[in-house]
């Protein structure tokens, strides 16, 4: 008997689709497929008519995946008649075979009993296109290879997730395991493999070919060198499929499973599209990872390198570029030794976050760093950066313009001469951890104006003073202004007292960019977050001074030509005493410190410097302000009438404070007073 009139015998008809797209049909065929049975051949969208059209679209779907593996292809599909009622359920099964996309089959239909349990096709199409929409947005949100790993380990697939997964790297012929996850809980057996070596995943790297291993025998039988390297971990069922990208092989993905799994064509297929999404998030998160890779070792080219020993002065330096983008930009900071003994300490900021800014950036910063080894002085060195920054933009589509503070520094004497373009202000974070703005004199950003002038501004660094020089990214970043930023500073720097200034740093760059930084936004969440660069300097003191004494101390020299800054001085002192009580002695503070500054620059012709320090435990401290000038005159009582327009110093400091005095100092004379907390006399 001939074998097409045995399957006849047992209700299975015989199918040919030819590559030109016509159906041969026997008898038993077309009665299955709802068609007069002396009909032998229709055109394939006669015979797709019958069939239900998402079982049309699983049918195709697992043709392709057996022509593509070199298997059979097997589905149960429903024959529905012209309205689309289902009349009979068939499985169909198929050889595949093809050429230039085009498809041939040969196969057998026959009918089964409707199932009765389980979840019908439909149903499952859904389950399995929802998993595959939720895994391809997961792994398209991925950004690197670690992300892609963590996404991958993550999968579960519907009605079969796996119990462990590795994903294989091929390099210079060579395979590497790049990440795992339940699977060699123990490690790793091997560095690298030899793709010539007998190994599922090595054969899959050369060939491009899946392999599906559905028991420890199968994979004991096909690949005995290597089942060693399986055995210990548990699983009974394996699938290796090639992660392809371009037509090239780039990697091998491996589930495994605990319980035995026969890799239907349903199956076969869901690993398929999973395995072709990771090959594109991989090659994504390579090209990605390879990105910042260059970006991170082009942003620590134009950067200082290893900050110089400064006696004296302790120094921590930090650059943390944006998350998003390049991940470079213009932020930069540098420390520069003088032929004078003196010590340049420059940060600054290029507008942009692109490769021109980080260029920019860099030949700014040799350009400052230049100026400054010539001996100019601070104003001098800026006024020539922004001529050389002119220079730069002068035949650019896009003018770039920087901030920068530039500090030339004693190191001896702690005295520190400032100028500022455009930059933040330093800011001082006293023993107890309160901090204070330093106003600075400034101009224009550099690159605005060719020849801008620039004040300098003279400060001192205190013993146990911290202060810091930063970009606005440490401040801003996170959504934040610079009240909310400055107070999320200050709370870094009380939670690190003591420390040395490394920890101070990192806590600093913690405290805007951790993981706690997210609880905690500004009020401009819509903010962009920036580049952050910040250097930090203190006095050398000994270890654990400033922590045990506890003493706020305020220095600042207010020149007779800068008279507006005795407001700033006021600004630092309520600062100061921001937890002082009560607050009545803090405004006839502030009144004592004004009247004694503005005496001072006007009657003594020169500056006046001015300190202030807060000592002793709270409740029971001591503040004593002293104002030093160089006038010879001392102060007396006078007794002026009603219309004087001066005259009433004496009167106001005995009103205020009963506790004031005059000592020499040098070539002039300091005048002080104290107030004592809780004081109401």
């Amino acid at each position: 008997m001939h074998p097409v009139e045995v399957l006849s015998a047992l209700g299975t008809g015989v199918w040919r689709w030819s590559i030109g797209g016509r159906i041969t049909l026997d008898a038993a065929a077309a009665r299955l497929l709802e068609m007069p049975e002396d009909v032998t051949e229709v055109s394939a969208a006669a015979a797709r008519s019958r069939l239900h059209g998402l079982d049309y679209v699983q049918l195709s779907g697992i043709a392709n995946l057996a022509m593509t593996e070199g298997t059979l292809a097997e589905a149960v599909v429903r024959i529905v008649d012209s309205d689309g009622a289902v009349l009979r359920w068939v499985r169909v099964r198929m050889s595949v075979s093809g050429e230039d996309g085009a498809l041939a089959a040969d196969g057998t239909v026959q009918e089964v009993v409707r199932p009765a349990t389980g979840t019908p096709p439909s149903d499952r199409s859904l389950s399995r296109e929802a998993f595959l929409l939720d895994a391809g947005r997961s792994l398209a949100e991925a950004t690197s290879t670690d992300a892609v790993l963590r996404v991958a380990a993550a999968l579960a697939m519907p009605g079969f997730t796996p119990a462990g997964q590795a994903v294989f790297g091929i390099e210079n012929d060579r395979l590497r395991v790049i990440g795992h996850h339940g699977y060699w809980t123990g490690g790793v057996p091997f560095d690298e493999l030899p793709l010539s070596t007998d190994s599922p995943a090595c054969e899959v790297a050369r060939t491009g070919e899946p392999v599906y291993l559905s028991s420890p025998d199968e994979f004991r039988r096909r690949f005995a060198p290597t089942w060693h390297m399986a055995e210990p971990q548990g699983m009974t069922s394996w699938a290796y499929l090639p992660l392809v990208k371009n037509g090239e092989v780039i990697g091998v993905w491996m589930p495994a499973f605990r319980t035995p799994t026969s890799f239907s064509p349903e199956e076969r297929g869901v690993l398929g599209t999973i395995a072709r999404m990771l090959a594109q998030a991989l090659s994504r998160a390579y090209a990605h990872d390879l990105e910042r890779a260059l970006a991170a070792d082009l942003q620590r080219t134009m950067m200082p390198g290893e900050i110089p020993d400064v006696p004296g002065l302790s120094l921590a330096a930090r650059y943390v570029p944006t998350s998003k983008g390049l991940r470079i930009g213009g932020d930069w900071y540098d420390v520069i030794a003088l032929p004078t003994g003196r010590v340049a300490i420059v940060i600054g900021d290029v507008q942009g976050h692109d490769v021109r800014a980080s260029r920019v950036m860099s030949q700014l910063r040799i350009a400052i760093r230049a100026y400054a080894s010539e001996g100019h002085e601070a104003d001098g060195v800026l006024r020539r950066a922004s001529r050389f920054l002119s220079r730069l933009n002068a035949g650019e589509t896009e003018e770039r313009f920087a901030t920068c503070l530039y500090l030339d520094t004693e190191p001896a004497t702690g005295t520190v001469y400032a100028a500022r373009a455009g930059h933040l202000d330093p800011a001082v974070a006293l023993a107890d951890g309160t901090m204070l703005v330093h106003p600075t004199a400034g101009g224009l950003p550099l690159g605005i104006l060719p020849d801008p002038d620039y004040e300098v501004t003279e400060h001192v660094v205190a013993p146990g003073e911290t202060w810091l020089l930063c970009t606005d990214g440490l401040v801003e970043n996170g959504g934040h202004d610079l009240y909310s930023g400055q107070a999320r500073l200050q709370q870094a720097f009380r939670d690190t007292l003591g420390q040395n200034l490394e920890k101070v740093a990192d806590a600093l760059v913690d405290a805007v960019t951790g993981p706690e930084s997210y609880r905690t936004p500004g009020p401009h969440t819509d903010r962009r977050d920036d580049d952050i660069a910040l250097l930090l300097l203190r006095s050398d003191t000994p270890p654990g001074h400033a922590r045990r004494t506890a003493v706020r101390r305020l220095r600042v020299i207010v020149p007779r030509t800068e008279q507006h800054r005795i407001a700033d001085v006021r600004h630092q002192l309520r600062g100061m005493l921001y937890d002082w009580e009560p607050a009545d002695q803090i405004d006839a503070a502030v009144l004592a410190l004004s009247e004694l500054v503005a005496n001072a620059v006007t009657h003594t012709g020169g500056a006046a410097v001015v300190g202030a320090e807060v000592a002793g435990p709270p409740g029971r401290r001591t503040l004593r302000v002293t104002v030093e000038d160089s006038g010879q005159g001392l102060p007396h009582r006078r007794h002026p009438g009603e219309l004087a327009s001066s005259g009433r110093g004496v009167l106001l400091l005995d009103l205020l404070t009963g506790t004031w005095g005059v000592e020499p100092r040098g070539q002039g004379k300091a005048i002080w007073c104290e107030f004592r907390e809780g004081d109401d006399d």
